[in-house]
């Protein structure tokens, strides 16, 4: 089985994993854990999650990467920046949403990837970000095995994700973000009742 490690860090915003982790977490291929710098994390919208591993004292091996973004990411930690460069290292498919996209930048981990982010005016006093020609006003893009978004791209951010990882076939995975983005009676009309 494949393990998903969801790094959140304490006011994470909660909705920008909700589309990805659901959508992991109903295979039988992949299981979802969560990561962090501490035992208790909680978000902006005040869910309490107790994590899975502490940054500090994880050492097994995973195959997914997800950094959710929220309000905290501004931290300079070296366990976390540690941690996040040994799976650029080891080219661990990342995906890096909202703030957690900030933090890749000002530590300089995105100067070999074309990116997308919140804004490309938030990093102009970040010396290690050397690359702003490789900044795409998009709501998500993958590059390698990198996929970064801006804060309200949590569906094409999914979307990304599972092509990176191959979930399913590209077919199969537009006829699930058809139904997330146009809702199921327009699926039905378009696809036909995928529950008969």
């Amino acid at each position: 089985m494949k393990k998903a490690l969801f790094l959140l860090l304490d006011q994470f915003a909660d909705w920008e994993s909700a589309y990805l982790s659901s959508m992991l977490n109903q295979s039988e291929d992949w299981e979802i854990k969560t990561i962090s710098l501490n035992k208790t994390v909680t978000s902006i919208g005040n869910f309490a999650v107790t994590v899975d591993y502490e940054i500090g004292q994880f050492d097994e091996t995973y195959d997914l990467l997800i950094l959710i973004g929220g309000n905290t990411w501004n931290v300079e930690n070296e366990m976390l920046y540690h941690f996040i460069k040994q799976a650029f290292a080891n080219k661990i498919p990342i995906g890096a949403i909202c703030g957690a996209v900030d933090y890749l930048a000002k530590n300089g981990f995105l100067n070999d990837y074309k990116h997308t982010g919140n804004a490309l005016s938030l990093w102009k006093g970040f010396n290690q970000y050397e690359n702003a020609s490789f900044f795409i006003e998009a709501q998500a893009i993958r590059d390698g095995h990198l996929v970064t978004a801006n804060g309200t791209a949590p569906i094409e951010f999914m979307e990304h994700i599972l092509k990176l990882i191959e979930f399913d076939t590209p077919e199969n995975i537009e006829r699930k973000m058809y139904m997330i983005q146009q809702g199921y009676y327009r699926y039905c009309r378009q696809y036909g009742n995928p529950y008969i």
